[in-house]
């Protein structure tokens, strides 16, 4: 037996040295998937398999990649050279160009990217004579996706009774027209979009049976990394494949099965053995990376969801620590609570800014935690996207109230001239450009006098321009009497820039959405804390001028290796870390609304939390504000379900100062009806910014209205007003959390106090504006 074989734990061994039919093998988190089918394809290479017979499908190139280099240090780089190792999609193009003739294209035909798939539907709806607002090339890209996934051609669409009545109820009734015609056109480019490169595998093998007996007898064996993940289509290609020889393993674990937008079916791994009767099925429950704690804690957690494989995932591990769970008053208190904690753990036990990540629900979450590790000079890294100032929609956003402040501002001009599309044109643009720079004006004269410049537009560009021109003109107007909140609320919704990011419920228009909300919600942010150390008025050049000392920062990379991630939970799956702070625990934000009221949904949910908790090896802290900023007005939460189905031994709990609740024990903060939901403040159900909800404030806290404490003379560390608010008082901040005033200055309007926060630190707040509550 090779000497790497014996490097397995029993379990494993077993799961790499079956090959007498069909195995599932169900890896738990860090229980060494990829070393088992890394090891699982040298044997075989070693015992009668040529890497030619061997198919290997992953979800990823770097796996793939990875796999081959393990592969080739046990059997030589020349035999792993010649797999048939990569994704799916690499895979099958591979096979189609060899045999495109057979399904009637050339064996040069090319790959269209979303890019030029959306293109191409655009061009499709306005021949039809359709109104793009109506069949939004998004939407109707996204359900011809969806088909193609499901294999369902444009005729099965046509004659299926639910596509085409989910269609008419949003109003796009020739949606199967569309899609027929774009089948068409794609043909008569002799290219394939991504998921025709599924399709047409499928379409090959279905209605050529003598090419599929010529690749079941090459692919003796294939195997399939993260099963769960895999949709209708590659399942079914699978099992062309591998239905009859049956010498099939796939890997997987369902309980990280969370791609379901993506179009991932966890029923492919969850019935792999009816599909494969006399499926050998391996359980892989030893956990490498994670202390028993956590790993007991994410077991306690998982066991909840009905829809499973039942497994018990262990650790040998030291015991760890308890997960912490993290009660902030606020989200901004939520960030220094964590960024604190992070300084914490680096000057106790010598942690590497790279050991740490945070991770949350949704993209918007990461502005808070940006501006809080930027505030302790702290570097961090945005995994697998931009930092939430880069944005293209808060980029856009930006520029309009860049042009409103300077409205010379070139740059700002172009971006956002036809930004939401109103009918001016490249070439219109370019002739204002043409005239501005042959004149040595800004962009903006010429706008205005376009005929002084030699312009002379038609009627129907002339009166678009002149729309534009009026528009940002009351804006200005606008800004001179508001402040930078106002402004911006009121930029966003005349521009009709909610319009264009609410076009449909894509999770990619959905992420869009949530950063322009959570831009509004900066700006509020801004405005409240200007105001409350001493500003009168916050316009909105000031926040701009804020904004710029952020993005500047994000062009410094520095060093790419040593830095604090921020991620979805979505895009840690794979990854580990020392230290995680999964942030951001309230009921509607994790789970999301959109899950609450679909138990299939609500479980995903739960995958994903089990999902966020493994990625960490020796700390994990948990974290949830009672107060969230949505779209500028403070709404109270409570805290996730989820934090309820965690046994309450493996985890340490808010101590009951932090709870606002006399509970007689720790415990008792996830029982339903304990005395912190007593208040029961009503959950913010709805994610819209357009109508928050009102809350009612708990009964022990008394909000100080503004001027109340200013009713009297006021003295250093003495007595404030007729309130009584003195030195020694603890204060409870909407933002800033709880803090002990040191002392109070000044009478009347200009009366300040000075008030030293249990994590946001010492700051000095003009009572006038001030919006706390005082502890009684």
């Amino acid at each position: 037996m090779p000497d790497y074989i014996q490097e397995l734990n029993e379990e494993q061994r077993a799961a790499v040295l079956y090959n007498d039919g069909p195995s599932l093998v169900i890896a738990g988190a860090g229980s060494g998937k990829t070393r088992v089918l890394t090891y699982k394809i040298a044997y075989l290479l070693e015992h009668d398999y040529q890497p030619w017979n061997i198919l290997a499908l992953t979800f990823t190139n770097k796996a793939a990649r990875e796999m081959k280099e393990r592969i080739a240090r046990q059997v030589g780089g020349e035999r792993a050279r010649y797999l048939w190792m990569g994704t799916f999609h690499s895979m099958f193009l591979r096979i189609l160009h060899a045999e495109a003739d057979v399904i009637g294209f050339t064996p040069h035909f090319t790959i269209y990217d979303t890019a030029d798939s959306k293109s191409l539907m655009r061009s499709i709806i306005k021949e039809k004579g359709l109104d793009e607002k109506v069949y939004k090339p998004g939407y109707v890209q996204a359900r011809i996706s969806n088909a193609k996934n499901h294999l369902v051609s444009p005729a099965d669409y046509a004659r299926n009774k639910e596509a085409r009545d989910g269609d008419e109820a949003a109003q796009m009734p020739l949606v199967h027209d569309i899609y027929r015609c774009y089948r068409d056109r794609c043909r008569q480019a002799d290219a394939m979009d991504f998921d025709d490169l599924l399709f047409y595998t499928y379409v090959l093998f279905r209605d050529h049976p003598d090419v599929l007996a010529r690749y079941r007898n090459q692919f003796r064996y294939i195997l399939v990394d993260e099963y769960q993940d895999t949709n209708f289509a590659q399942h079914s290609i699978v099992l062309q494949l591998g239905g009859e020889h049956r010498h099939v393993c796939v890997v997987g674990d369902d309980a990280q099965s969370i791609y379901s937008f993506r179009g991932a079916d966890i029923d492919n791994i969850l019935y792999f053995t009816k599909v494969y009767p006399g499926t050998k099925v391996f359980k892989l429950e030893q956990n490498y990376r994670s202390t028993k704690t956590i790993v007991s804690a994410a077991n306690s957690l998982i066991e909840k969801n009905s829809r499973q494989i039942r497994k018990e995932v262990f650790s040998e591990k030291e015991k760890g620590e308890p997960i912490g769970v993290f009660q902030a008053y606020s989200d901004t208190e939520e960030g220094d609570i964590v960024v604190n904690k992070i300084a914490e753990l680096r000057r106790k036990e010598h942690c590497e800014y790279a050991d740490f990540a945070i991770l949350y629900r949704t993209n918007a979450q990461s502005r808070i935690f940006e501006e809080a590790l930027r505030k302790r000079s702290m570097p961090y890294r945005i995994y697998g996207g931009l930092s939430f100032y880069q944005r293209k929609e808060v980029k856009d956003v930006l520029a309009y109230f860049r042009l409103v402040a300077n409205w010379n501002d070139e740059e700002a001009f172009k971006r956002i001239i036809n930004y939401p599309a109103r009918g001016i044109g490249n070439t219109t643009i370019g002739k204002l450009q043409a005239a501005a720079a042959s004149h040595g004006v800004s962009l903006w004269q010429v706008l205005c006098e376009p005929l002084s410049f030699g312009l002379d537009f038609n009627k129907g560009t002339v009166g678009k321009l002149q729309g534009f021109r009026d528009l940002i003109l009351d804006f200005v107007d606008f800004a001179k009497e508001n402040d930078a909140y106002q402004t911006g609320v009121e930029i966003v919704r005349r521009a009709g820039i909610m319009n264009d990011v609410c076009q449909d419920n894509s999770p990619e228009n959905l992420s869009r959405k949530e950063n322009v909300e959570e831009l509004i919600n900066g700006m509020k942010d801004f405005c409240e804390s200007r105001l409350e150390e001493g500003n009168r008025h916050v316009a909105l050049i000031d926040f701009l001028s804020e904004v710029s000392l952020l993005t500047d920062q994000d062009s410094d990379d520095g060093d790419e290796g040593e830095k604090i991630t921020l991620m979805t939970v979505h895009s840690a799956k794979g990854l580990e870390f020392k230290n995680v702070f999964v942030v951001g625990m309230e009921e509607n934000l994790f789970p999301s609304a959109m899950t609450v009221e679909s138990p299939r949904a609500l479980e995903e949910e739960r995958r994903l939390f089990y999902v966020a908790i493994t990625r960490a090896e020796e700390h994990c802290f948990l974290s949830y504000a009672r107060t969230r900023m949505r779209y500028g007005k403070t709404e109270f939460g409570s805290p996730s379900r989820f934090l309820k189905d965690i046994d309450v031994r493996y985890l340490r709990l808010p101590g009951a100062s932090m709870l606002e609740a006399d509970v007689s024990s720790r415990a008792g903060m996830f029982r339903r009806g304990s005395s912190q939901y007593g208040d029961r403040m009503e959950e913010a159900s709805s994610r819209s910014f357009v109508r928050p909800t009102v809350i009612q404030r708990p009964a022990n806290l008394r909000r100080l209205s503004p001027g109340e404490s200013m009713s009297g003379r006021t003295s250093s560390g003495n007595v404030s007003g007729t309130v009584g608010l003195r030195a020694g008082q603890y204060i409870r901040h909407e933002r800033f959390g709880r803090g002990q005033v040191l002392r109070v200055d000044g009478e009347g309007e200009n009366a300040k106090a000075t008030i030293r926060f249990e994590n946001a630190g010492e700051k000095q707040l003009l009572l006038r504006f001030a919006r706390f509550t005082i502890d009684d």
